[in-house]
């Protein structure tokens, strides 16, 4: 029941589209008895549409997330495995056309095939199901394990989670089939933005990992002063970024995560721990 109710609560407190709802329903109340209020309801959706658009709000909105956690350093330590998270695959276009078609998040898969060449011994985790409501619709970690070796993967390193739909299944699936060790070292890689609602649901799962943020939409804290150039640019960022906060709160009270604003922990994302090992009583 989450997911599917999930989606229809995104869709309408999606920025841009209850924007779009409140003018079409704020011209209606025009044409009715409530002019007035019809009126006011259109200019607030107008002055909505171009504050989230062409002002740096969407930015404002985004920069406390892709600034949670830090850029990943090699200090030496031996890389066990790598987990890239789902999200990034156009799964339709690429069943349609046969090849691998991504989206704006692309940075992940780019990562998955930077990171297996630089660690061959780790082992290689793809987590991504099917994020449609309809049954039997092909799923990203399938598209992964058909296009390995455009992204220069041997299909035998990889192993490939093909059942979750949302960032919760993510983790909990990842973590039963993979059983870390205490004191390994896991690199989860996912968009920055997304990070940490992610880091926390791999934490309540029992499963130690650290930070590997990609896909930034931000260039740091200078941007909060920034204009965007196309209303259209802001407007998806603020929709994007929008649905992550209202995510975190949502998986906080479903108990998805332990905090409503999981950050980097010392013990979790810095150095190896053996969290892991005492995981399964935060399950």
């Amino acid at each position: 029941m989450f997911f599917p109710l999930s989606k229809l609560i995104f869709f309408c407190i999606t920025p841009s589209n209850a924007m779009i709802l409140a003018a079409v329903l704020g011209a209606l109340l025009v044409l009715g008895r409530w002019r007035r209020a019809g009126g006011g309801l259109v200019l607030a959706a107008g002055l909505g549409l171009l504050a989230g658009g062409l002002s740096p709000l969407a930015l404002w909105v985004a920069l406390p997330l892709e600034e949670r956690f830090p850029q990943f350093v090699d200090d030496g330590t031996p890389v066990a495995g790598i987990i890239v998270l789902g999200g990034a695959i156009e799964t339709r276009l690429s069943a349609a056309r046969d090849q691998l078609v991504v989206n704006d998040a692309g940075e992940r898969q780019i990562a998955l095939a930077d990171l297996a060449r630089r660690y061959p011994q780790a082992r290689l985790v793809f987590t991504g199901g099917s994020g449609s409501l309809k049954q039997g619709n092909v799923s990203e970690a399938e598209i992964v394990g058909r296009t390995a070796e455009t992204l220069g993967l041997p299909r035998t390193r990889l192993i490939l989670e093909d059942r979750s739909r949302n960032t919760h299944e993510n983790a909990a699936f990842t973590a039963d089939m993979v059983k870390p060790k205490p004191g390994e070292r896991w690199l989860l890689v996912t968009s920055a933005w997304h990070m940490p609602r992610a880091v926390g649901c791999f934490r309540a799962a029992g499963f130690t990992v650290q930070a590997y943020p990609v896909d930034y939409r931000t260039a740091g804290p200078a941007d909060a002063v920034r204009l965007n150039g196309f209303a259209s640019d802001g407007l998806t960022l603020l929709d994007l970024t929008t649905k992550e906060w209202v995510g975190l709160l949502a998986y906080r009270l479903a108990g998805y995560t332990e905090a409503w604003l999981p950050s980097p922990q010392t013990s979790s994302d810095s150095v190896p721990s053996s969290a892991a090992a005492d995981g399964s009583a935060n399950r």
